[in-house]
């Protein structure tokens, strides 16, 4: 086995086999590099360490990419790391998007300026509680595609996307006198059923053919030696990740299990913990992270902090673990740097530790941004997304005897609409179901326009209906997140099987994709009349609001945080951006955050809420529904963990975990 076999490695300096080159006249003036004998790094020929913190530049508005980088900065940290995700910038099969928030040269420059190193993790699959762990949904058109591995099918558009990627990356490799000083291959490989060498293999030659050898290449898995066997291979520098409260030096022995010289890293040293909808908030005490750290730094290990400022899973880039457990649009992750980048108390207490091991940055540390409460902004009903469907369906809908799969109608994100019509009388109500489970994630159910009832993933496999033979059923499906760890990251969205009523399956579907963004950001909705629903009918609508920054007020647009008291589960944009999802009603994330870039204080700012289930109003007439505009997030709120249904609101207070 390739782990076993590297015990077995002589102890040198630099060995070739590793691709490392030895120090000569001919070598460049710049090097980083791995010193066995003295188990360290070598950054310029000196002993080098670096204390370094994860920021994704995916999570964050490139508007304040440098706020964020500079507070790093003035924390200690000599490096950062990000993932760069393939499916933010491949969403469509062969085209590339590195424009605007997504321009990584851009941000890898803007860590060159700022005095930070990067510690780039390329994947392709990165996990980061990111929507199919980075891979782009597009691949799964081939139903048989084996992901993460040595698969003909998956390496195809592995090598295709790198041979995009790893170009843009060599420039700013830290020997050509850029800030990337190493590069992660994979991601926790060892935690993946496949356990195939030659597809590490694959990505190792891959790797070095467009970065070089003198690059330092490494993978990072879980602190246990039942990881490492599969996760490791000779020729990429093992590290480990563990979080704090634990024996630091027992940890880090599982890297010396493939690893017996070389610098002691933790590529993911966790200052916090991810969140789940339905879930309590995760937070971790900041002395229990700042004793953990203090212990790594006194060993001479190098750490990265995971995640040092976490951001905003805007739009629809929240993963989900197993069992089906989607993660909120926040991703505040308790972390040093809160999701507005705001330094916590946290931050100070890592920054003490830091300030033991080496000489802090002088000058003060940026404030907090500034936050406004805009207050109450009245909403009104449109009409529903059923009401709306050629609006929102910018191609003819597809007929198909089964329903078709996100995937099979060429759509990866957002929201499908399936209809059809009842084959026979359900006046006494009538199973609608779903008998293998086949809903993904949680799909709306209505019967000439009247609200029948929500079938969920895992909770909730049958629903009674009622209505007339000939009535139109619609059912409205979202994808919640792909799931992005594990063995079930082959994630198909839509109705994945068949449904039945009555036991006998539905046939001949009419099926739309909706590209809702596109209709928001064009102003497509704004064009439609209003038509208010009957009263105490709940089904998926939109809402239209708009409000304007007080203009005798200086400094603004500031961020804000947006609540939505008494609402239940949507979707909000402001001026076309997606802000994400909001689920008050299951919790624990209350607020989404607002960064002030998308607001304009020269006209007026438009608000768009999808709303999937019962808006505070409830369509009744002469009623209006209201968004307000806070300057505090509130992200440990009540929480549900049921299935959500409108009949069943239970909710129980916060306790979070320490």
């Amino acid at each position: 086995m390739e782990a076993v076999t590297r015990n077995m490695r002589a102890s040198v300096w630099l060995p070739l086999a590793l691709g490392f080159s030895l120090c000569s006249p001919s070598s460049p003036s710049r090097t980083f590099q791995i010193d066995y004998n003295n188990d360290c790094f070598r950054k310029d020929g000196k002993t080098f360490r670096y204390i370094s913190g994860s920021i994704h530049y995916s999570r964050v508005p490139r508007y304040y990419w440098k706020d964020r980088l500079v507070k790093m900065y003035m924390a200690g940290l000599n490096a950062i790391q990000t993932y760069v995700p393939w499916n933010y910038h491949e969403t469509i099969p062969g085209k590339y998007d590195f424009r605007g928030d997504r321009d990584l040269e851009s941000f890898l420059q803007l860590c060159n300026d700022v005095g930070l190193l990067v510690i780039l993790r390329a994947g392709p699959y990165i996990c980061g509680e990111w929507d199919m762990g980075g891979l782009p949904a597009w691949l799964l058109q081939k139903k048989s595609i084996r992901l993460r591995s040595s698969d003909p099918d998956y390496l195809q558009f592995v090598d295709r996307w790198m041979n995009v990627l790893l170009p843009k990356v060599k420039p700013f490799l830290y020997q050509n006198h850029g800030p990337v000083i190493a590069v992660q291959v994979e991601n926790e490989y060892g935690s993946y059923f496949a356990c195939d060498y030659d597809y590490l293999r694959h990505l190792l030659k891959l790797f070095r053919h467009y970065l070089g050898d003198e690059v330092v290449l490494f993978t990072t898995d879980g602190a246990a030696e039942a990881n490492l066997k599969c996760g490791a291979l000779q020729g990429l520098y093992a590290t480990v990740d563990f979080g704090p409260g634990g024996n630091v030096t027992q940890l880090f022995q599982s890297q010396r299990y493939v690893e017996p010289h070389g610098p002691m890293v933790n590529s993911e040293f966790y200052t916090g913990w991810l969140d789940h909808w339905g879930q309590k908030h995760s937070v971790v005490k900041k002395e229990i992270v700042a004793k953990s750290l203090d212990e790594i730094l006194a060993l001479g290990a190098n750490v990265n902090m995971y995640m040092f400022e976490g951001g905003t899973n805007f739009g629809y880039w929240n993963g989900a673990n197993s069992p089906y457990w989607p993660q909120p649009t926040s991703y505040d992750y308790d972390a040093p740097l809160s999701e507005a980048g705001d330094p916590t108390e946290k931050y100070y207490s890592v920054r003490e530790v830091i300030g033991k091991y080496r000489e802090l940055p002088s000058g003060p540390i940026p404030p907090a941004t500034p936050k406004f409460a805009y207050g109450l902004i009245e909403v009104t009903q449109l009409q529903s997304v059923a009401g709306l469907v050629n609006v929102l369906s910018l191609s003819d809908p597809v007929k198909s005897v089964y329903p078709l799969t996100f995937v099979e109608m060429k759509q990866y994100f957002g929201y499908m609409l399936y209809r059809n019509t009842l084959p026979i009388n359900c006046t006494t109500g009538t199973p609608l179901a779903s008998p293998q489970n086949g809903i993904r994630d949680r799909a709306y159910v209505m019967v000439d326009g009247v609200f029948q009832g929500i079938l969920e993933r895992n909770k909730v496999n049958t629903i009674n209906v009622t209505g007339r033979a000939g009535s139109t059923l619609d059912i409205l499906v979202e994808n919640m997140g792909r799931i992005n760890f594990g063995g079930g990251i082959n994630d198909p969205k839509g109705l994945v099987t068949n449904l039945t009523l009555a036991s006998n399956i539905l046939t001949n579907w009419i099926i739309y994709s909706l590209n809702i963004d596109e209709a928001v950001a064009a102003g497509y909705l704004n064009n439609n009349q209003r038509l208010p629903l009957p009263a105490e009918v709940n089904v998926p609508a939109f809402y239209l609001g708009a409000f304007k920054i007080p203009s005798k007020i200086p400094d603004l647009p500031q961020d804000t945080y947006l609540k939505l008291p008494g609402w239940s589960k949507g979707q909000v944009w402001i001026n076309g951006f997606n802000l994400g999802r909001y689920w008050p009603t299951r919790g624990p994330q209350i607020t989404l955050y607002v960064p002030a870039h998308i607001l304009s204080t020269s006209a007026a700012n438009n608000v768009t809420v999808l709303e999937l289930e019962r808006a505070p109003c409830g369509g009744a007439p002469n009623s209006s529904c209201a968004v307000q505009f806070v300057d505090t997030p509130v992200l440990n709120g009540t929480i549900h963990s049921g299935s959500g249904s409108l009949n069943a609101q239970n909710e129980m207070n916060v306790v979070t975990l320490m």
